[in-house]
């Protein structure tokens, strides 16, 4: 799709309708944002034939341009996808709604009574890659939690955000919300990219979505606060006493049930004393589902078929069925390799050693870490929150699954009688 020339005028135009938006979308009640969202889930089915159709044309760009098996995936939406998009959002009327929440309150000792509520963020801005089904995600965790949003979803998904945009504003207008609390920059490409990184009189903070280098770049260009989320090397570390069929099942589940996605499994490290007993099991089963091993040479003497890792490996997110093996002598190495690869987002031990389960969740300075369990469990759903913004792998205002609750901040309430300070 031919882009036009950045006109700022145009642009400056949709971020202040957003921000009107929020002061009527702060304002709203559960009732009024419920109700949008119920109209939204039913406005994705009802227009699944044509949201199918434009992502068709972005498959057949995408293809055309090299993209690959994983993103095409993130890319996808068909009908068991839409219907499964329509079913989040609905889960979501179902989360409690955070704004007016309070979270601290007490009468002073001079009779002033103060509480600190939950209010929303006010506009929202997202930049993420080729993940359609995040326009739909971001959108409606910003609205249930009383927020505008602001949306470049990025060219390769163009087509199919264009039709998913005036679904949300269609929904939104059609039960007396405003329209304008959904905006997107997607038809000035990288530009309008760049303007939205730079609004700080309209946007209160940017929330980017996608691979490192996406991240890094709207940490380094922008000017509205960014909340950085998603780069996902995740490790998974076999310990000396890992059951066998605990280390097949969970590295299996980490790595092939969805290899695209930020919490599936990039790196797995292995005691030196599991090779033996463990390691022949865990890699025929991902052998036979077609996973291609970068392995260090303690690995090769007993797989010379797989291609010798690199630290470039071993600091790569895949998003594809390559997985990086290596062996580690003790744990304090596994931990030290953690620390020096890890992009902090999710890690896991499987272990029948309390001790060193224990050391491990301590240790670990990860957004998500866990003890027998697949990594695939970092996940808004799975924590119980619907669907989510982002997992957040810094540590200030949010980290980890981002859901309604990290939309807001707070502000303090105070209530006196013509109290004066002494």
């Amino acid at each position: 799709m031919e882009q036009p020339d950045l006109d700022p005028a145009v642009l400056d135009a949709r971020l202040a309708a957003a921000k009107e938006a929020s002061h009527r979308l702060a304002r709203a009640t559960t009732a009024e944002k419920d109700a949008a969202l119920e109209r939204i889930a039913g406005d994705l089915r009802a227009g699944a034939a044509e949201i199918i159709a434009a992502n068709r044309l972005d498959l057949d760009a995408g293809r055309d341009n090299g993209l690959t098996d994983g993103l095409l995936d993130r890319l996808t939406l068909d009908e068991r996808r839409i219907d499964a998009l329509a079913d989040a959002v609905l889960d979501v009327i179902s989360l409690t709604d955070p704004v007016g929440e309070t979270l601290t309150g007490r009468t002073l000792p001079s009779g002033v009574r103060i509480d600190q509520i939950r209010v929303p963020l006010g506009v929202v801005g997202a930049i993420y890659e080729a993940r359609p089904n995040v326009t739909v995600d971001i959108a409606v965790l910003a609205l249930k939690s009383g927020n505008a949003v602001v949306l470049r979803g990025g060219t390769a998904a163009e087509h199919t955000n264009g039709v998913l945009v005036e679904v949300l504003r269609g929904a939104l207008d059609a039960v007396g919300l405003p329209a304008g609390a959904v905006q997107t920059v997607d038809d000035y490409g990288r530009a309008g990219a760049r303007h939205l990184m730079q609004a700080r009189d309209y946007v209160d903070v940017l929330i980017p979505r996608g691979s490192a280098g996406l991240i890094r770049a709207v940490v380094d260009e922008a000017r509205v606060p960014v909340i950085e989320t998603g780069a996902g090397v995740v490790h998974m570390f076999l310990d000396a006493s890992a059951p066998e069929q605990w280390a097949v099942d969970l590295v299996h589940n980490a790595k092939v049930q969805r290899p695209s996605v930020c919490n599936a499994l990039e790196t797995l490290l292995v005691h030196r004393d599991a090779v033996d007993r463990v390691l022949p099991a865990v890699l025929d089963r991902l052998e036979a589902s077609g996973v291609v091993i970068h392995a260090d040479d303690r690995v090769r003497a007993i797989r010379p078929d797989a291609l010798p890792v690199t630290d470039e490996d071993f600091a790569t997110e895949h998003m594809s069925l390559d997985l990086s093996v290596a062996v580690v002598d003790s744990i304090d190495d596994a931990l030290a390799h953690i620390r020096r690869f890890s992009t902090r987002h999710t890690e896991s031990i499987v272990t029948n050693d309390l001790a060193n389960a224990e050391r491990f969740l301590n240790e670990v300075d990860s957004a998500a870490v866990m003890v027998n369990a697949s990594t695939r469990f970092t996940d808004g759903a799975e924590f119980g929150f619907g669907a989510e913004v982002g997992i957040s792998t810094q540590k200030l205002h949010a980290r980890g699954p981002m859901g309604l609750p990290e939309l807001t901040s707070t502000k303090w309430i105070v209530r006196g009688a013509g109290h004066v300070r002494a």
